[in-house]
C-alpha cells in the first residue's frame, strides 16, 4: 500500500508538471498574440470599423476564441506527438533520483565549461581521426588516378609520335613515287 500511494502521488505531480507546461506555453502564445489585439485588429479593417464598431467587437471575440481554441489544440497535439509527458515523467524520476545523492550529478569538475569539453573532446578527436584515414584513402585514389593519367598521357604522345613518323614515311613515299613516276614518264608524254 505504501508504495502505490508513492506510485499515485509521484504520477500526480508528474500530470501537474505536464499541466504546468501546457499552461506556460498557452499563456504564453495568448500574451505574444494578442497583447493590443483589437486596436490592431481594427485598424485593419478600418472602413468595416468605422461602420460598425460593436459588430467588428464581436467579429474580433470570435476570431479569438477559435484562435484560442486552435493553439489549444494544437499545443495538446504538439505534447502528445512529441511525448512530452513521457519525457517529463523521465525528467521527474531523474530529479527525484539525484535528490539524494550527495555526488553532482552532471559535472563532475564543476565547471560546466570543462565538463562539456571533456565530453565533446573524445568524439571530435575520433571524428578527426576518421576524416585524416579518409583523406589518406582519397589522396592516395588521387595519386593512383594521376598515376593512370599520366601513363594515358604518354601512350598518347607516343602514338601521336608514331602517327608523325607514318605520314612522314607516307609523305616521303609519295614524293618518292611521284619523282620515280616523273622520270619512267615525261609529263610531255601524255599530253594530246
Amino acid at each position: 500500500m505504501i508504495q502505490n500511494s508513492g506510485l499515485d502521488k509521484f504520477n500526480t505531480s508528474d500530470r501537474h508538471s505536464l499541466s504546468f507546461s501546457g499552461k506556460v506555453i498557452f499563456c504564453f502564445t495568448l500574451f505574444t498574440l494578442f497583447s493590443h489585439s483589437f486596436n490592431r485588429f481594427a485598424s485593419m479593417f478600418r472602413p468595416l470599423y468605422s461602420k460598425n464598431p460593436q459588430r467588428m467587437e464581436s467579429i474580433h471575440k470570435q476570431f479569438i476564441e477559435e484562435l484560442r481554441g486552435t493553439i489549444q489544440e494544437d499545443i495538446n497535439r504538439l505534447i502528445e506527438e512529441g511525448q512530452l509527458e513521457l519525457k517529463l515523467n523521465e525528467l521527474d524520476k531523474l530529479e527525484r533520483a539525484t535528490k539524494d545523492s550527495p555526488d553532482p550529478a552532471w559535472r563532475p569538475s564543476g565547471v560546466p565549461e570543462q565538463d562539456f569539453c571533456s565530453f565533446l573532446m573524445p568524439y571530435y578527436q575520433k571524428q578527426e581521426a576518421y576524416m585524416r584515414r579518409e583523406l589518406k584513402k582519397i589522396q592516395a585514389e588521387n595519386a593512383a588516378l594521376a598515376q593512370k593519367v599520366q601513363g594515358g598521357r604518354e601512350s598518347i604522345s607516343q602514338t601521336e609520335h608514331r602517327i608523325s613518323a607514318a605520314v612522314d614515311e607516307w609523305k616521303a613515299s609519295v614524293t618518292e613515287f611521284e619523282r620515280l613516276a616523273s622520270s619512267l614518264c615525261p609529263a610531255d608524254v601524255f599530253d594530246v
